[in-house]
């Protein structure tokens, strides 16, 4: 069961990515971006951190010691989302 901000990054990355194989029934907080999951690499990871900068306020930043966990799955990227957002 996901959360409302983990459907919205789930969607957003769908929509964003054109990743039109992947359904939103078929993701969850535990889906991992890179490899198996949404299958995101490292610059569709810099296409997602733009995107949530726009979106939600704050910069995601390439040397935060973080990047690894906050990028692993969805719901890690939502945490943050959801801990540093301004809008």
């Amino acid at each position: 069961m996901m959360n409302e901000l983990e459907k919205e990054l789930a969607g957003l990355i769908i929509l964003e990515l054109n990743l039109e194989d992947i359904r939103l029934e078929e993701v969850s907080a535990a889906t991992p971006l890179y490899g198996e999951g949404f299958g995101l690499d490292s610059i569709d990871i810099l296409e997602i951190a733009l995107l949530v900068s726009k979106k939600y306020g704050f910069a995601l930043r390439s040397d935060n010691p973080d990047n690894a966990k906050i990028f692993a799955t969805l719901g890690g990227l939502a945490a943050y989302v959801a801990e540093c957002r301004v809008r």
